[in-house]
Formats: structure tokens, sequence, C-alpha cells
């Protein structure tokens, strides 16, 4: 499909956080153009043309830690610590799940996603090929997170997901990871850890979550989570921590040498009462920073608007300084950071030979006026209600409210309910 985006402002995101006026052109998945009107040869044929008002077109969010299929936990166990809720109410009702179930709701969370501005997510969960099929069938975009611990999945399957869902679909790739240290044997990680130097990988695990977290891993190997994996050869290559939130000056000097990538979760941390990243002086530090929901059971929504208000809000609590993270080096964070953490190269910014994974953001509200400066706006007043488009490699999913995904909202919201319902009847059956 071919599209013709014009009289628009645009946040390339190319040109730091600089918003021009001009068009953006779609010839299939990828932006053809980025610029002025311009005259060529042999002129595009469009199949349609948007009128964007003056609005701004900038990349997708890019949701760097997330469980889409968590959506049925949501509401369902609130206000409990981290290990009661993981231990009591999580693992018990995920081991319920069928792959047809995990399928049903990841597309519930797509839902979501779009009407965030999200083109992408970094999911970790059960049943990769249900997750896979999930967004192909809606045409969203998906990293997965290899989520192997003592309970589920094993070395053996993370290699199979790797070679499998690299070369699945375009809209698919996959990532070497696992659950976090603190469910996963020795033998498991060093099984990852072989993985990684066999593929040249980076590999990625929620990390230094909670403070009990850290200590039972000094308890247990007498170093804290990024040493200690660091020691197994877990990031000669690289990769991610999910949260990073209670972290040494040396567990941040090995995310610095080793290029691992520190995805926060604001949200997450806060509702669960887990602590606040020490984002600035990661910052300072020059690791690589992205952001990310976490899941709907922990969170409970999928909105990167709220999570860069927290992100920036909580860094400047954190520090005493009203100063930190500013919220231009947070939008970044949410596009190309996200997308260089997912490995995503050809989704980062808006330029001639990326993909289209664009949003188009509602200037003409209340909470984006006046308009002093468009990108602080977005982070700090910004809110899904300004969502207006969201398209993923060259098609629009989503559009002033209305959903093109191939199937209705209500009939996945009704299958949701469903799922959840015969869950809670198949635990108390127990």
């Amino acid at each position: 499909m071919n599209v013709r985006f014009y009289n628009a402002r645009i946040l390339t995101m190319a040109e730091g956080l600089r918003v021009r006026a001009g068009e953006l052109w779609v010839r299939g998945s990828e932006i053809v153009h980025v610029g002025l009107e311009e005259d060529e040869e042999e002129p595009l044929s469009w199949d349609r043309e948007i009128d964007v008002q003056g609005n701004l077109l900038m990349p997708g969010f890019k949701d760097a830690h997330t469980h889409s299929a968590m959506t049925f936990l949501r509401s369902y166990a609130d206000d409990l610590p981290l290990k009661q809720w993981l231990e009591e109410k999580v693992f018990p009702m995920e081991a319920l799940l069928s792959p047809e179930d995990i399928y049903e709701l990841c597309r519930l969370a797509i839902l979501e996603y779009l009407t965030s501005g999200i083109t992408a997510n970094f999911d970790m969960y059960l049943e990769p090929e249900a997750m896979a099929r999930a967004s192909v069938d809606c045409g969203f975009r998906t990293v997965i997170c290899g989520a192997v611990n003592d309970f589920t999945q094993s070395v053996e399957k993370e290699e199979q997901y790797y070679r499998r869902y690299n070369h699945f679909h375009e809209l698919i790739s996959y990532r070497l990871g696992f659950h976090g240290e603190y469910t996963t044997s020795r033998e498991i990680l060093e099984g990852i850890a072989s993985l990684a130097e066999k593929y040249k990988a980076p590999v990625y695990t929620h990390l230094a979550e909670t403070e009990e977290e850290v200590k039972g891993c000094l308890e247990r190997n007498r170093k804290t989570p990024a040493v200690y994996l660091d020691s197994l050869g877990m990031f000669t290559y690289g990769g991610g921590g999910f949260h990073c939130v209670h972290m040494t000056e040396r567990d941040l000097r090995i995310l610095k040498e080793r290029g691992v990538w520190a995805v926060t979760n604001p949200a997450s941390n806060l509702k669960l009462a887990s602590g606040l990243a020490p984002l600035a002086e990661m910052d300072r530090r020059g690791i690589g920073l992205a952001i990310g929901t976490d899941g709907p059971a922990s969170n409970n929504c999928l909105d990167m608007f709220r999570e860069m208000f927290l992100a920036t809000g909580l860094a400047k609590l954190r520090e005493q300084d009203a100063a930190a993270m500013d919220a231009d080096r947070i939008l970044s964070m949410a596009t190309v950071g996200g997308a260089g953490a997912m490995g995503l190269s050809a989704c980062d910014i808006l330029e001639p030979g990326k993909k289209a994974d664009l949003i188009i953001l509602d200037l003409h509200q209340p909470n984006m006026q006046p308009m002093n400066n468009i990108t602080k706006n977005i982070v700090y007043s910004g809110s899904k209600q300004n969502v207006k488009l969201t398209m993923v490699n060259g098609r629009i999913l989503y559009e002033e409210g209305s959903f093109y995904i191939g199937t209705e909202p209500e009939e996945i919201y009704e299958k949701a309910n469903r799922i959840i319902r015969r869950l809670r009847q198949e635990k108390r059956s127990f």
C-alpha cells in the first residue's frame, strides 16, 4: 500500500528533537520520502493520501519489556508484594493456560499497544508460537524474548526457538533470554551462556528488580545478579536487564563495559514497591536506556505515556533534582532507545529506507496546547487520547478509535473474559 502523509509536523528522531513541516511517503512497508513535497519522474500512485492537519508524525514507541498474555491477570492479583504475587497468584494461574489462551490474550494486549502508539513490543512469555501467530495475524511487530527457567522450557528449546523465530516472519524476531537468576539453575544459565557464545548473541533477563532478589543471589553465589551472570559469560555479546533497580557500582560498570541495555519499568516498580531505578546515574555513565511497561498484571496498563512521565518524574525524585532526566531524553528512550535494545535498527527513526512504523499524535487537543515545546508536551502532558493513528510495517492498524487487525475488538474481549472465568473455575477445583 502506498500512503502519502502531507501537511504534517514531523519528528524524525534522526536530527535530535527538531520538529519540521513536510510530508512522509510510504511504499509498501518502507518509508521512501521525508521532507517537502517533491516531483518524481515517475510519481507514486497513492492508495491513500492523509492530510495530517498540522499534527505530529513520529516514530512509534517501543515497549522494551512486557508479558502480553498476562492481560488475563489484570486486576486479579493486586496489592501484594512481588514474591507472594508470583508464587501464590501468578504461577498457579499461568500453569493452567493453553497455547490458544495465550494467542487470544496477546491479541488483547496488541489492541492496547496500538492505542498507546506502541508499534513493537519485546515480549517475554510462554508459548512463542502462540505469541508469534497473534502478532502476525494482527500485523503487529514483536521481538520474542526467551523465558526459560527451572519450571518451563529448556536450553534445547531455547535454541530451537532462536533458530525458528528469527526466520519466521518479517514482523517477528527472537532474542536469547531467561526469566531471572533466582528462578534459573546454574546449569541452565551456563547453557544459555553457551548459546550466546555459539550465536554471538545478546542475552536478556529480569535483573536486580528487588532487594530480595539481590540478597538471595549474594547468599547463593556471593555475587550480585549482574556480577554473577557476567562471570558465567552471559553478557559477552551484550544484552539487556529488565528493571535494574538495585544496582551497585560494579553492576553499573558491567552494564557499560558489556553493552547491556537497562530497560526501566517505572509503573511496575512503583506498584510492586520494588524501588526506583538509578536512571540518571546510568545515563551519566552512557549505559543504553529503554522503557518498558512490564506486564498488564503488574502495571496494570500498557501505556507508554504513563511510563514516560513516571520515568522522568521518579528520576527527579530519586536525585532530588528537577533537572534530572530531561523529558527529551525520556522520549528518545521510548523510541530510539527501545529500538536499540530490541535490535530493531530498521524501526528507530523516520527516514527513507526505514520501516514505516509510525504514529500520528493529535496536537489539536487541550492537553497539547499551547505548543511552547511539542516534545516536552508529549512526555509531561501527552496521553493515549492524543494517538490518532498507529501504522506498523506500512499498514494502518489503528485510526481514530477504530482497529484494523482483522478481528472485532468485542470478540477479543469476550474471549479474554471467557478464559479468565474458566481458569478461575479450574483453579478452584484443585
